[in-house]
């Protein structure tokens, strides 16, 4: 449970926090507002992956099974980052 909930959910919130952000209507918070809270959402969610990417390679490195759970991570966390480039 502990895997789900550090590596799936926490992720997914930074996700899903991107993703209301970006589609909340422009009358709410503006469009510059709105658009460098995404852009903030989105770089955080990267630098993150990052982290998650490297403490992947070292826990394979170290032959963990624990690495499927950080690659996971990654890619959950790459998704805002993904679709700032596509709807920019």
């Amino acid at each position: 449970m502990r895997h789900i909930v550090y590596h799936i959910l926490i992720p997914a919130a930074l996700t899903v926090a991107f993703f209301i952000i970006a589609l909340m209507p422009v009358e709410v918070l503006g469009c510059r507002t709105r658009g460098l809270i995404a852009v903030l959402i989105a770089f955080v969610s990267g630098l993150v992956a990052l982290g998650t990417a490297v403490m992947g390679v070292k826990e394979k490195a170290r032959g963990d099974t624990n690495t499927a759970w950080w690659i996971t991570s990654t890619l959950i966390l790459m998704i805002p980052v993904i679709a700032l480039i596509v709807l920019a």
